[in-house]
């Protein structure tokens, strides 16, 4: 059994405005960037991860994040609301399953205390 160890997904900082910054953290096993300027690009080191944040592509993705922060607000909103009724409906499903289990159980206790006497009736 190998085990493999993932890189981190870097998100930027916020600020004391709400603005979205970059802030490097420390990198134990690579780095990867979602602001798509190197599709499955890791980077390895601080160096490296550094010159990666001044490119144009990431500085462009940090300027589009600051510009549709209420918009991700919005949509984070949905989500946790999204989530919470996910929740309620997996609840209700396992409390149908708990039942029907129960009811299973209970009829086959039944028909096995009535099996053997079904059986006497076919000598």
């Amino acid at each position: 059994m190998d085990l493999t160890v993932t890189p981190d997904t870097y998100t930027p900082s916020v600020n004391s405005n709400g603005d979205y910054i970059d802030n490097i953290p420390q990198i134990k096993h690579g780095i990867y960037c979602l602001c798509g300027s190197r599709k499955d690009k890791t980077y390895e080191n601080h160096s490296s991860f550094t010159v990666h944040i001044k490119s144009k592509t990431h500085q462009k993705w940090l300027t589009t994040l600051n510009q549709n922060k209420a918009n991700y607000y919005v949509e984070m909103v949905k989500h946790r609301e999204l989530a919470e009724n996910q929740r309620k409906i997996i609840a209700q499903l396992e409390n149908q399953l708990s039942k029907k289990n129960l009811t299973i159980d209970y009829l086959t206790i039944q028909l096995t205390k009535t099996a053997p006497l079904d059986n006497l009736l076919d000598l």
